[in-house]
């Protein structure tokens, strides 16, 4: 199991359990034993699981928010996401997942949190436990967070990307890429529109963000008359990173920068000045 990345100072053990408290731990290691003894008497069907994988994945829906995509030092970060995880934990059968908040300290104004992924039938379990600082980066400087649901939706966002790798560990690498390849072939047929319909939706999309057909066009370094599946397949892509907060609109399509020539250079007067 992973470690956390640092510790504060453990707080103060409770004097006494309440009896909620123990009929919930009681409750729980019941329901642990429970599962296992389920997973021994009805294991997954492997090819069942496959043909529901292949029917899923087959769906415009599910293949929509199967990848996420930002860029990062000049590059372009993509990969599965944590909705596709989920939804292949569900078609592999016998796999638990989650996200706990383990501790709060407000005084030190964070949250230790873990991640875990436990694939019963098998006994092969994944964790990893980590801080969640109660701050937010933005374009000027560092804000601390205080609100309630602002913490919850920072944990709850760090811990996701925490979750999806915890799954992907105890699925079976094949089954993985099994399914990434039909999410993208989904991807990229369309659902059946010609490619020309396709081009001029995600540019009705991006326009819809605020983006102009400019900033695409630049971005992809060719004009909208000459994109290919594969480039719409991308861009579909990163217009659900968007939508979903896990990118800006500025980290996406960065602002071409200004040279220095640019800064010092003045109009030239009209007519030549002959």
């Amino acid at each position: 199991m992973n470690q956390p990345e640092h510790y504060s100072n453990p707080a103060a053990a409770p004097a006494r359990v309440g009896q909620g408290t123990a009929v919930e731990q009681s409750r729980a290691a019941a329901e642990v034993q429970a599962a296992v003894v389920v997973a021994q008497q009805c294991p997954r069907n492997i090819t069942s699981a496959i043909a529901e994988m292949e029917q899923v994945c087959a769906q415009k829906a599910l293949a929509d928010k199967a990848f996420y995509s930002f860029p990062r030092g000049g590059q372009t970060v993509s990969g599965p996401s944590v909705f596709l995880a989920r939804e292949l934990a569900r078609c592999w059968g016998n796999v638990q997942y989650g996200l706990v908040e383990m501790r709060r300290d407000d005084v030190y104004g964070e949250s230790e949190m873990q991640a875990f992924a436990w694939d019963v039938e098998k006994n092969s379990r994944v964790s990893n436990t980590f801080i969640v600082p109660h701050k937010r980066d933005t374009k000027k400087g560092t804000q601390k967070l205080t609100d309630l649901r602002d913490i919850y939706e920072s944990n709850a966002n760090n811990g996701a990307r925490r979750v999806r790798e915890a799954i992907f560990s105890v699925l079976p690498g094949w089954f993985v890429d099994q399914a990434i390849a039909v999410c993208r072939k989904t991807l990229s047929g369309g659902g059946g529109a010609p490619l020309p319909q396709r081009i001029a939706n995600g540019v009705k999309a991006f326009e819809g963000l605020g983006v102009t057909v400019d900033r695409v066009e630049a971005k992809l370094g060719r004009p909208s008359t000459r994109w290919t599946e594969h480039d719409v397949t991308e861009l579909g892509i990163l217009h659900g990173s968007i939508d979903r907060g896990e990118v800006t609109i500025d980290e996406a399509f960065p602002p071409p920068a200004v040279t220095a020539s640019e800064v010092t250079s003045t109009p030239s007067a009209a007519g030549g000045g002959q």
